[in-house]
C-alpha cells in the first residue's frame, strides 16, 4: 500500500544514496540558475546593453521560478516528487546548453526564462520528497546536504562561468554550466530512490490553506523579509561585478568570480545564526544579521578594493544568517499548511530577486555604487522594521514535527 513502507534512516544504503542525490540535486539548481550574475557585465558589452537590461537574465529566470513553485508542489502532490524533479533537471541543464548556442538577446532571455520555470521543479519539491521519505530524526541532515549543494552550486556555478569566461568567453561558460547541470540530473536519477511514501493528492483546492497562511500574525512580515532581504542580497553582487571590473579597480572576469567565494562565509553564518536563533529564540535574534547586512552595505560605499570586499561579505553573512532564521520560523508557523507556507515564502523570495534584482540596475545607471549602496539601505530599513514588529509577536507553542529546514540561495 502506498505510503505505508517504513521511511529511510540514517545509516542505510537507501539513505546515503538518497543524501547524495540531494546534494546534487542542489548543486545543479543553483548553479545552473546563477550562474549567469557573474556574465551580466559581458552581456551588456556584447549586446550594447545597460546594467538593468542585462539583469534580466537573472530576473527572467528568477521570476517565472518564484511563480512556477506555487504550482509545482500542486503539480508533484498528482504525479509524484521524484519524477517531476528528474524532469525538472533534465530540462534546466538542456535549457541552459541552448542558451549559450542561441543567436541573439532575446533569444537567450527566452531560454533563461524557460530555465526558471523548469528550475521550479526542484526547491519546494525536495522539503517534500525528503519529509515523506526519511525517518524524522534523520530529515535535518538529509536537508542539510541539500542546503549545502545548494550553497556550493551557487558558488561553484558562479565561480565555473566567470573561470571559464575569462580564458574563453561566456558562450563556452555557459555551455560548461550546463553540461554540468545534465550529468548531476543524470547522477540524481541513478541515485535518488523511488518515492515509497508518496500517497497522490485527493484533489482538494490548494486555495484551501491560503487564507489561513495570510491570516497569522507572523507570516505575512516573513514573506515581506524574504522579498526585501533576497532583493538586497541580489542587487549587490548583479552590479558589484560591474563595479569591479571598471576603473579604478579594473580586476579580470576570474577575479570578480572569485568574489562569489565569500558564500563560504554564508554558509557558516545560516548554521551559526540558525543554532543561536533556537537557542535564545528567532524573535530576540532576528533583528541582528539584518544589521550586519546593513553595516555591510554601508562598507560597499567606501572606495578601498579590500573595504569593498570586506562590506560584500558583510552583506553575505547578513543575509544567510537573516534567512536561515526566517525560512526556519515560517516552518514553525505554517503548522498545517508547511508545503505552501514554504511555497510562499520561496515564491516572495524569487519575486525580490526577479523585482528588485532588476530594479538595482535602474540605481546603477542612474547613480553609479552609491546609487545601488542607496537603494539597499532603504531596502535594509524597511528589513529592520520588520524584524522590530516581529519581535512583538507572541510564538506559538512547539509544532509536533520540525520545521522545513531553510534553502540557500
Amino acid at each position: 500500500m502506498p505510503g505505508s513502507e517504513a521511511p529511510l534512516a540514517k545509516g542505510t544504503p537507501a539513505y546515503r544514496r538518497l543524501t547524495l542525490a540531494m546534494l546534487f540535486a542542489g548543486f545543479s539548481t543553483f548553479s545552473l540558475l546563477y550562474s549567469v550574475q557573474p556574465l551580466l557585465p559581458l552581456f551588456a558589452a556584447d549586446y550594447h546593453l545597460t546594467a538593468e537590461a542585462a539583469s534580466l537574465a537573472v530576473s527572467l529566470a528568477t521570476g517565472p521560478l518564484a511563480i512556477g513553485i506555487l504550482f509545482a508542489g500542486i503539480l508533484s502532490d498528482r504525479i509524484g516528487r521524484r519524477p517531476l524533479m528528474v524532469a525538472a533537471m533534465f530540462a534546466a541543464g538542456a535549457l541552459t546548453l541552448a542558451a549559450a548556442l542561441v543567436p541573439g538577446w532575446s533569444g537567450l532571455l527566452a531560454l533563461r526564462l524557460l530555465t526558471g520555470i523548469a528550475l521550479a521543479g526542484v526547491p519546494a519539491v525536495a522539503m517534500a520528497y525528503v519529509a515523506e521519505e526519511v525517518d524524522a530524526a534523520s530529515v535535518g541532515a538529509a536537508m542539510g546536504l541539500y542546503i549545502a549543494g545548494s550553497a556550493i552550486g551557487g558558488m561553484g556555478g558562479r565561480l565555473v562561468a566567470s573561470l571559464v569566461a575569462d580564458v574563453a568567453d561566456w558562450r563556452w561558460a555557459l555551455g560548461s554550466v550546463g553540461l554540468t547541470g545534465l550529468m548531476m540530473a543524470e547522477a540524481f536519477r541513478r541515485l535518488a530512490p523511488p518515492s515509497r511514501r508518496f500517497v497522490a493528492g485527493s484533489g482538494a483546492s490548494p486555495l484551501a490553506g491560503v487564507a489561513t497562511l495570510f491570516a497569522d500574525r507572523a507570516l505575512p512580515l516573513l514573506y515581506a523579509e524574504a522579498f526585501v532581504l533576497m532583493g538586497i542580497f541580489v542587487t549587490i553582487y548583479n552590479y558589484a561585478g560591474f563595479r569591479l571590473l571598471a576603473p579604478p579597480y579594473g580586476l579580470s572576469q576570474a577575479a570578480v568570480g572569485a568574489v562569489f567565494l565569500l558564500y563560504i562565509l554564508g554558509s557558516a553564518s545560516s548554521a551559526l545564526f540558525g543554532a543561536v536563533a533556537g537557542s535564545v529564540g528567532r524573535r530576540r535574534i532576528f533583528w541582528l544579521p539584518i544589521v550586519l547586512l546593513l553595516a555591510g552595505v554601508g562598507v560597499t560605499a567606501a572606495h578601498p578594493l579590500l573595504l569593498v570586499i570586506l562590506g560584500i561579505a558583510l552583506v553575505t553573512i547578513g543575509f544567510f544568517g537573516a534567512h536561515s532564521i526566517a525560512s526556519a520560523w515560517v516552518g514553525r508557523r505554517a503548522r498545517s499548511n508547511r508545503g505552501q507556507g514554504a511555497a510562499f515564502y520561496l515564491f516572495f523570495y524569487y519575486l525580490g530577486s526577479s523585482v528588485l534584482g532588476s530594479a538595482g540596475g535602474i540605481a546603477w545607471t542612474r547613480g553609479g555604487w552609491p546609487g545601488v549602496a542607496g537603494f539597499c539601505l532603504a531596502l535594509g530599513v524597511v528589513a529592520l522594521l520588520l524584524a522590530l514588529r516581529l519581535a512583538q509577536i507572541a510564538p506559538l507553542a512547539d509544532p509536533e514535527t520540525p520545521p522545513v529546514a531553510p534553502v540557500a540561495p
